[in-house]
């Protein structure tokens, strides 16, 4: 009796695990930058019963390309990282499914670019020039304070950016040029700080991380084009404790550019209810105060902490250079192919 007890015991589990619910996917496309605690993934996929599935396609410029190429049909069902510079060819390209997430109320409006919430924001962070700091003070050198400080002899050769036709932070400074002289006059600036020795490099990495001389490369440029963040990377990554940041950020009237990432449900997805989830799951406190540390950005939820790390060693411009997403859109193509010529040829 026993036996037939436990045999139809073990049956019995054999029919419930096979009837069980397979979780569902949701695929999810990010730049390359994208980073997450696998623990706060986790806790999304076993509340939802659902495998999110992360598709990489390089930087914001990249995955809006390929977002726009696959909409007819789309690879994955949600799209983050599409930041302000993108944003308008993102919307006109009609690639969104709109969604007024609830959690938007917990969300300044001043992150809120799209009045019809296909894009919803998630994150910001302001694109600096970074300097180093012992190499200032060891020639008892004054630091710029301004745009046009750059252009002034003691600091020939000292500045390094990436390329804005390649790169995102490049294009963010490119930005911050126009916004401070305008489209009549950022191609002079620019002719200035090329004849100044400003230095141009493919991309981040080249930048920060070969050239710059504040970074592990030990390079030959104690300026460089990257993040009010980046002291915070320096400090939290450094192999021995520190109690201040190596470098800093020049943060003058228009020397930085804000840059806002936004989330996107595809227009398409086989899976909507989940998709909004996830943006619910991304706008929502646990996200957001998980994604300081792993992205080295700001949440926009106003209920989100952030790390003393953040308070300690960050630095937020006052007055960041700002331009409208259409007028970027507009003229975006002709200020690089402009800055090319002046620049590059």
């Amino acid at each position: 009796m026993k036996k037939i007890i436990v045999f139809i015991v073990i049956i019995l589990g054999i029919l419930f695990s096979s009837c069980a619910v397979k979780p569902t996917t949701l695929t999810v496309m990010t730049h390359d930058y994208f980073a997450a605690s696998e623990g706060v993934i986790a806790e999304f996929e076993k509340t939802n019963n659902v495998k999110v599935n992360f598709i990489k396609n390089g930087d914001a410029g990249s995955v809006l390309n390929q977002a726009v190429l696959t909409k007819s049909s789309p690879i994955a069902d949600v799209l983050y990282g599409v930041d302000n510079t993108f944003l308008s060819r993102a919307l006109q390209e009609g690639i969104y499914e709109p969604y007024a997430s609830p959690l938007l109320i917990n969300i300044p409006d001043s992150f809120k670019l799209d009045s019809t919430n296909s894009a919803l924001p998630v994150d910001y962070g302001d694109v600096c020039i970074n300097y180093d700091k012992a190499f200032f003070a060891s020639r008892n050198l004054a630091i710029p304070q301004t745009l046009d400080d750059l252009l002034k002899p003691e600091y020939k050769g000292m500045l390094v950016m990436e390329n804005p036709a390649i790169s995102s932070p490049g294009l963010a400074f490119l930005i911050s040029t126009i916004a401070n002289y305008g489209q009549d006059g950022y191609l002079d600036y620019w002719r200035k700080l090329k004849a100044n020795g400003v230095v141009i490099v493919n991309d981040w990495g080249a930048a920060y991380e070969t050239n710059f001389s504040g970074s592990t490369g030990k390079g030959q440029q104690p300026m460089v084009v990257s993040y009010a963040t980046s002291p915070v990377s320096e400090v939290i990554n450094s192999a021995t404790p520190l109690k201040e940041a190596p470098t800093a950020s020049l943060i003058g009237t228009n020397m930085c550019f804000r840059q806002i990432e936004f989330v996107g449900i595809l227009k398409g997805t086989k899976q909507l209810t989940l998709a909004q989830k996830f943006v619910d799951f991304m706008l929502d406190k646990h996200f957001q105060e998980d994604m300081p540390l792993n992205m080295y950005v700001y949440p926009v939820n106003s209920q989100a902490n952030i790390p003393s790390e953040f308070k300690l060693f960050g630095q937020i411009p006052e007055k960041p250079a700002s331009l409208s997403p259409d007028v970027i859109n507009t003229n975006r193509t002709t200020w690089i192919e402009n800055w090319r010529k002046v620049v590059l040829d």
